[in-house]
């Protein structure tokens, strides 16, 4: 449960601190003090979206933190699973939220950085926020199916595998679509292919052949220059009639050596080198003579190069940077090819596993529908006993559950709730019926039977009274009182009634100091109260009628909590 909300810099409020304890929370105020805001500053904490325009005029930053009790709680193992666990305290948690001008989000769970989207995962499983947008959600029949299937037990995991089958099933109904094509166009593309196979096969690539053809080119386009300073290096190698070479000059000093070898060591060490010299040299010369031996620069190899040169250039600006890109798209293109030859046998395959994951997803949607039908049937039951003892008990609630004959991600079903608010009157769609303080009775009656479903241990209702008064107003007040012995709640409120059963009671007030305007939040003690319901049902003429009054709204509803308890 919540137990200390901290703002700073939200809107008007430039600092608060609210306690709060296990039961029944009311605030209130006058128009405008600022009720909507502490709303708006758990919704931040909470992560959902949040504006710029919340941050106090002249402050660069605003900051809302929340200290709750997650004893026995789903968050509790959320943390651990996450690795966000107090260390101090594993009961405590303590989420923090900052904003700035620059748009810059920083929030944090228990010290550790994390994301706004882990925030809000977080925040679903601490509190509940009941508003006006919960009622519209009620009136718009798109959202009936999520409110019934929220209420829906499923132990067998028939939403997920119906889920499973429908996501299959779709997914095979786009593969057989995509793979019938037009006929017209199938045989263009059949056309396409096969010329480019064709051209690509009978080009007969060998993988390395554009590199060698590059060299060997390179070396026919050079023949002439090669073959002259090769032959020149030879010559000074092996010499000419007239002069010997290098290498005739270098043996005969290699043969003076060895015959004054043997004098000294020294000699005989420069003789081993320079004979291997000369052998080095032989060799080199020789594969000189052996290269031009076999440079071949007939007319007819370079025609052939060249020829094959500009086939492989011409196919690269086609196919690929590479002999080994061409070689992958042929093979791409032949499996193409065989995909869309045998497109038929796979359309037929397609349409036999599209069929039989449509009759898989079907029977589970009918088996969906089944499950929906009696947890309607329960639904109905338990939202017209609260009802019932929010004194509306000539109201009938219906759920309707329809089969339609198209699947979608849901199933086969359209829900829809129905209500007769007057004996003898048909059911008619909510929207259409309930009036405001209808509707949010109904609402609240909807929400506490969720509250008995789901495992959030605080409920926040945000002048979810709207439109209601008198006894209407005092059932209500008794409703919400009841349901904070199992959950804390927390209410914003305008009625007396409601104010009066609060185990704790928030005065929200607007003052201006130094032409600066702010929102204060005050915790009363019993005199607090009193001229606070004074002034919620006698305006600002408070007289000491409206503070008996009061006292005896007080009185009274301590009577009832003891008769409730």
């Amino acid at each position: 449960m919540l137990s200390v909300l901290h703002i700073e810099n939200i809107a008007v409020i430039e600092r608060c601190d609210l306690e709060f304890r296990h039961g029944f929370h009311v605030l209130t105020g006058e128009t405008g003090a600022g009720k909507s805001i502490i709303i708006d500053a758990l919704n931040m904490i909470l992560g959902e979206r949040t504006s710029r325009d919340l941050i106090r005029s002249g402050a660069e930053k605003a900051l809302v933190s929340a200290l709750f009790d997650i004893r026995d709680s789903d968050a509790a193992i959320w943390l651990s699973e996450c690795g966000y666990e107090n260390e101090d305290d594993p009961d405590m948690l303590l989420l923090q939220r900052e904003i700035s001008l620059d748009g810059r989000n920083n929030c944090r769970i228990n010290g550790r950085p994390a994301t706004v989207s882990l925030l809000k995962e977080l925040g679903s499983l601490l509190v509940n926020i009941h508003g006006q947008h919960g009622s519209q959600q009620l009136l718009n029949r798109e959202f009936h199916a999520t409110f019934l299937d929220r209420f829906t037990e499923d132990p067998d995991g028939l939403f997920a595998q119906y889920q499973s089958a429908f996501d299959t099933y779709t997914s095979l109904c786009s593969e057989e679509k995509t793979i019938i094509t037009n006929e017209e166009e199938k045989a263009r593309r059949i056309e396409f292919l096969n010329y480019q196979i064709n051209e690509l096969t009978s080009a007969n690539l060998r993988i390395g052949e554009d590199v060698e053809l590059t060299e060997r080119r390179k070396v026919l386009q050079n023949s002439t220059k090669l073959i002259d300073s090769l032959s020149q290096i030879y010559t000074l190698f092996s010499g000419t009639d007239d002069t010997p070479g290098i290498t005739a000059s270098i043996q005969q000093a290699d043969r003076i050596l060895n015959q004054i070898a043997g004098i000294t060591s020294d000699l005989e060490s420069w003789s081993a080198g320079l004979t291997a010299t000369v052998d080095s040299l032989y060799d080199f010369s020789e594969n000189i003579r052996g290269y031009l031996d076999e440079i071949d620069c007939s007319p007819e190899e370079i025609e052939q190069i060249e020829s094959r040169y500009d086939l492989i250039r011409k196919l690269k600006g086609k196919y690929g940077n590479s002999v080994e890109e061409m070689l992958a798209f042929l093979d791409n293109a032949r499996a193409e090819l065989d995909d869309i030859t045998f497109a038929s046998e796979r359309a037929e395959k397609l349409a036999r596993e599209r069929k039989e994951a449509q009759e898989k997803a079907e029977a589970l949607a009918i088996a969906l529908f089944d499950l929906r039908t009696l947890s309607a049937r329960e639904l109905e039951t338990r939202v017209s006993e609260e009802l019932h003892s929010l004194d509306m008990k000539n109201v009938v609630f219906s759920v309707s559950v329809s089969k339609r004959n198209t699947l979608d991600r849901r199933g086969l079903d359209d829900v829809e709730f129905l209500i007769s608010t007057n004996p003898g009157e048909p059911l008619k769609p909510l929207e259409k019926i309930a009036s405001g303080g209808e509707l949010s009775r109904i609402m609240l009656a909807i929400q506490n039977v969720f509250a008995e479903k789901d495992h959030v241990p605080t409920l926040i209702f945000d002048e979810v009274d709207s439109g209601i008064s008198g006894r209407a107003a005092q059932r209500v007040a008794e409703k919400l009182w009841t349901v904070s012995g199992c959950k804390q709640v927390i209410c914003v409120s305008h009625l007396s009634q409601i104010a009066a059963m609060a185990d704790e009671h928030f005065y929200i007030e607007k003052v201006v100091r130094n032409e600066r305007t702010y929102t204060q939040v005050l915790p009363l003690d019993f005199d607090g109260r009193v001229m606070e319901l004074a002034r919620i049902t006698g305006g600002s003429d408070i007289t000491e009628m409206t503070r008996n009054n009061a006292r005896d709204l007080l009185f009274i509803a301590e009577q009832l909590k003891k008769e409730l308890r």
